[in-house]
């Protein structure tokens, strides 16, 4: 059976958790005179909720999972950071990523002094045989998987997920900061029969909210009161908040604006097929394309040179560059600069 304070760090297990004023109370009051606020209205001369309970229960009713399953970070990096130092003794575990990924892990890793353990996908970018995998899972720490993954945008496999979560004695982290594009199922429903599984989310994406910053994690309740115990104590600030509940109000219009983004990955998907200088166009399950030139360099600096910034990861995939999915405009302007460089 998985223990969770087992594979928690020990000085993490015996600290005694920060407890901020409006921590402390949780009642109703018309003056407020603990936390050494401001006492002049500005709308934010108060400290916000420190655990975010109204968006929690948003989000709770919008992904049916209780409260206590839910933790709220500054972005998805925040959680990130928050499980290597809760779960990882630094020069002790290890941390394990299939490339090409997302570069976050590798940096929070080295700030963490952790050893990373890369185990790279298949040539389609999918998951390595269980086999492979189990050859390199060799202590117990973190595994992160993406998916759909960056920046290659491909679902994973859950099955395959579920083998590598039930074979680990540490924990599995599952990135979904693309999730809301793809027809997969998430991870999320995987909670209940994986007790080592955390599942990442963000509003950075889909809900148009990356300047708020506003990322989420879904575990058990054990690790997510482990997260809660050692962020900081006012971690979201009130406009994050305010930003993240209007958004959830206004779910058929995010909808909407999602359903326009997958339109608009599949028209710029045929586009791009008739240029003669791209080899290959990788599947898509999030809001971009990875795309094989025939000369990636040369495309990307003539696109710079006209004010078009896609992302080269030409250094991690050969001849590749990454293109988020604009607007109907933007992808048309896309295209235009692209066939005049074919020509």
């Amino acid at each position: 059976m998985f223990d969770i304070k087992s594979i928690t760090r020990k000085n993490i297990l015996n600290m005694q958790a920060y407890s901020s004023a409006r921590s402390e109370f949780k009642g109703k009051a018309d003056v407020w005179l603990d936390a050494n606020e401001n006492p002049n209205a500005t709308n934010l001369n108060r400290y916000p909720d420190p655990l975010q309970l109204q968006l929690k229960s948003e989000i709770s009713k919008l992904k049916n999972v209780p409260l206590e399953q839910i933790f709220i970070g500054n972005g998805s990096d925040e959680a990130i950071d928050l499980l290597f130092r809760a779960f990882c003794e630094p020069e002790t575990s290890k941390a394990y990523i299939f490339p090409p990924t997302y570069g976050m892990y590798q940096v929070s890793a080295a700030i963490n002094n952790i050893e990373l353990v890369e185990i790279p996908l298949t040539q389609t970018f999918e998951l390595p045989s269980l086999q492979m995998i189990q050859s390199n899972l060799k202590s117990e720490g973190l595994v992160f998987i993406c998916s759909p993954n960056n920046p290659t945008g491909n679902d994973m496999n859950s099955d395959r997920i579920k083998e590598i979560a039930n074979d680990f004695k540490g924990l599995v982290v599952v990135d979904e900061a693309y999730i809301d594009f793809s027809e997969s199922k998430s991870a999320i429903s995987l909670l209940e029969e994986i007790p080592n599984l955390v599942v990442l989310q963000t509003f950075s994406k889909a809900y148009g909210l990356a300047g708020a910053r506003v990322g989420t994690a879904f575990a058990s309740p054990e690790i997510i009161a482990i997260l809660n115990k050692i962020k900081p104590p006012y971690n979201i600030n009130t406009l994050s908040i305010d930003a993240a509940l209007n958004v959830l109000n206004n779910k058929k219009s995010i909808q909407k604006q999602i359903d326009e983004t997958i339109l608009e990955r599949n028209r710029l998907r045929i586009a791009l097929s008739n240029l003669l200088s791209v080899e290959k166009i990788y599947p898509s399950d999030a809001n971009f394309l990875l795309v094989e030139f025939t000369d990636s360099d040369s495309v990307f600096k003539e696109l710079i040179s006209q004010g078009i910034v896609v992302r080269n990861r030409s250094s991690q995939i050969k001849n590749c560059l990454r293109v988020t999915i604009g607007s109907k405009e933007e992808n048309e302007k896309l295209m235009s600069v692209l066939n005049e460089i074919a020509s």
